[in-house]
């Protein structure tokens, strides 16, 4: 995540922080901190707006407002209010209520409270699940109206085991603005829902071409109502990731057909939901609970003041996001309220899995319990997030979902940077290599990656260049990648970490990197358009860049199609042999060898094999090997009857590449070696 906002001025890479040590932080709360442990608090679904046959009702949880009022309006931006409704104060948990008889669909409205002897600004309140255009105020919807055709029947797939899923990361107006993707609805929710989209060559772009490509699940970045763009000058064409959350439980309106209108927002949105799911195809939504948009403005601070945020000693916001502020998830109505939010996801809009912003910044308790009632919803609802903060915090860091403490954790998965920084070179340093462009010693980690960071008695964690422990008890708990939106894309780190060298040498390292990243066991992510070497132009921080940089040219399916084939190759074998896919370290452990190369006569070598028909593949044998160097590397493969797979820069999952009898083989310079006995 890279964001700016008024407490985020200068854009820090946070994706990446896991390496950077942090100083040392006190073990308890902060004593400004200790104030709101006496707070009473709320846990009825009925916060906020509850419309039934008895009339329209408010609830606002404000435990030390003197007073507080619903404003109600006509309009969702513009006039005055054409009522005002004191609200009645309830000591025992900390609510205001307030109601009127009618049911006031096609009706905005805002909260105010009294704090200190003065009226704060108007608040749309915490949790708004329909707002009017740029979210300054909530509205009132019939949501059973918003519901597409065959919304009651709408799911989507069903998920065995994390390590089946394969993620696409993708951003609303990447996918669609560029003129060659051929769909109609650019930037929108509903770019998703056109099939039948082509290149100007005639080839599938949008939910087509993802549907072609393979994946199981598009993780979307953030799709919450958030700051940054002017939702009432769209013309402006302003571009932002959207870490800047302003409502959490409603829809942007920059993606909708009609932002003023707050059902069109909520509707398109579930009707993107339904495609993808229809195309097999489930949704994960980037989440950003760990901080605000603005810190004394924001709808928490106009709710309840101070309670949401965590602070230091002297009062000041504490800021573990780099941002600003951070909220503070260990206390309970913040708990929560996260928990509620993502339940309200799931069940409102069939979300299918929650990617969770500096995961690190919320307590392990917490995201404990997101995940079991998220599980309670459906079992195959998938969450993982960034193991790391971009700062310290008040919060002790063995309570910090951190990397490191995933194992803390049970149903949840962080991402490798172990595997990432190995693989690639380090995201600090744009002409860094690694070890798939030709940078030797990085062997090691990158077999942290394979294993997916559990302990296995082939692994030497010392000479880990990230992690020094198998921090993770399962595979299940890591995601495997090169790149994401945050930093070079992985064409951009290659273009700059090998200048000089033929494009070619770039794209073959762009499929060895990708093959690690598909071979190795946990779950594989990729970012969206690098199947077709798509690149930002060479902009790492691309948060609120133009189009001209962010979007996908798909005219690079033409160009680049043999990239494209190579990476539906990989998701076909990944998806169909599930020795790739195995569910426990002790698996892991029992059935994958790797061979003893010595690294320093033979760098950016690694060969192993996967035995025994491991996870229940129908091949009894899986040898893989890598070659990360500029030149042709033998390995000794024993003798047997062998399916090559994968060698040369191509792959054939299911007819394969022709036959081998093993013995001395050689494999390419930056490329993959995979071979299979039946």
């Amino acid at each position: 995540m890279k964001i700016s906002t008024p407490g985020c001025l200068v854009a820090a890479s946070l994706m990446a922080l896991s390496a950077v040590a942090l100083p040392a932080t006190v073990s308890a709360q902060s004593a400004y901190d200790a104030r709101f442990n006496d707070y009473p608090t709320y846990s009825g679904d009925d916060l906020e707006l509850t419309v039934d046959n008895s009339g329209t009702h408010f609830r606002l949880w404000s435990p030390k407002a003197s007073a507080a009022r619903v404003n109600l309006y006509d309009n969702g931006r513009f006039g005055a209010p054409f009522k005002v409704l004191p609200m009645k104060f309830d000591a025992s948990n900390g609510t205001w209520t307030a109601s009127v008889p009618e049911k006031l669909y096609g009706k905005f409205y805002t909260f105010q409270i009294e704090y200190d002897g003065k009226w704060k600004d108007e608040t749309p309140g915490v949790w708004a699940k329909a707002v009017g255009v740029n979210g300054a105020r909530a509205a009132i919807i019939d949501f059973a109206a918003t519901d597409p055709e065959g919304w009651n029947e709408d799911k989507g797939p069903k998920v065995d085991n994390f390590s089946d899923v394969v993620v696409y990361e993708m951003h609303h107006r990447d996918m669609s603005e560029h003129p060659s993707s051929g769909i109609a609805n650019k930037g929108k929710f509903l770019a998703l829902t056109e099939h039948g989209t082509t290149n100007p060559d005639g080839l599938a772009t949008g939910i087509d071409h993802l549907k072609e490509l393979g994946v199981t699940h598009v993780h979307i970045l953030p799709s919450y109502d958030y700051n940054s763009v002017d939702e009432l000058n769209l013309q402006e064409n302003t571009y932002n990731w959207g870490y800047d959350p302003l409502n959490y439980n409603a829809p942007e309106g920059s993606y909708s057909t009609n932002p003023s209108d707050p059902a069109t927002r909520v509707r398109e949105m579930k009707e993107m939901v339904k495609a993808l799911h229809d195309a097999g195809i489930g949704v994960i939504m980037d989440v950003v609970y760990n901080h605000t948009a603005s810190n004394d403005d924001s709808n928490f601070e106009l709710t309840a003041p101070g309670y949401y945020h965590r602070h230091w000693d002297d009062g000041s916001y504490s800021d573990a996001s780099g941002c600003g502020n951070e909220t503070a998830s260990d206390r309970q109505q913040m708990r929560d309220y996260i928990i509620n939010s993502t339940k309200y996801w799931a069940d409102e809009y069939h979300i299918d899995g929650f990617r969770f912003d500096l995961m690190a910044i919320h307590d392990t308790e917490t995201m404990n319990q997101v995940a079991a009632e998220l599980k309670k919803i459906d079992p195959s609802i998938f969450v993982y997030g960034e193991g790391w903060t971009a700062g310290d915090s008040p919060l002790a860091k063995e309570r910090r979902a951190l990397k490191e403490n995933v194992s803390k954790m049970t149903d949840i998965a962080v991402f490798s940077d172990d595997l990432r920084d190995a693989v690639k070179g380090h995201y600090t340093d744009a002409a860094d290599r690694g070890f798939a462009t030709g940078k030797p010693g990085l062997e090691e980690t990158v077999k942290i990656g394979i294993v997916a960071a559990t302990p296995h008695p082939q692994v030497d964690y010392s000479k880990g260049a990230n992690s020094k422990f198998p921090y993770a008890k399962s595979p299940e708990m890591i995601v495997n990648y090169v790149s994401c939106h945050d930093d070079l894309t992985l064409t951009d780190k290659l273009r700059k970490s090998m200048a000089g060298s033929p494009e070619k040498d770039m794209l073959d390292a762009a499929k060895l990197a990708q093959t690690i990243v598909f071979t190795s066991q946990g779950t594989p992510f990729m970012f969206a358009g690098e199947e077709i070497f798509r690149d930002k132009k060479g902009v790492h921080n691309s948060y609120k860049s133009p189009d001209s940089i962010n979007a996908i040219d798909w005219s690079n399916k033409t160009k680049y199609r043999d990239q494209f084939d190579y990476y539906k190759g990989l998701i076909e074998l990944r998806k169909s042999h599930p020795a790739f896919r195995m569910t426990t370290a002790d698996q892991i452990a029992r059935h994958l060898r790797f061979d003893r190369i010595d690294s320093k006569k033979t760098p950016n070598l690694i060969s192993y094999s996967l035995l025994d028909n491991a996870n229940g593949d129908a091949w009894k044998e899986i040898k893989v090997v890598f070659n990360g160097a500029s030149h042709p590397q033998e390995v000794n493969i024993k003798k047997g009857d062998w399916k090559i797979v994968a060698a040369d820069g191509l792959i054939s999952p299911k007819g394969g590449l022709g036959k081998s009898q093993g013995g001395r083989m050689t494999v390419a310079p930056y490329s993959a070696l995979i071979l299979a006995r039946e």
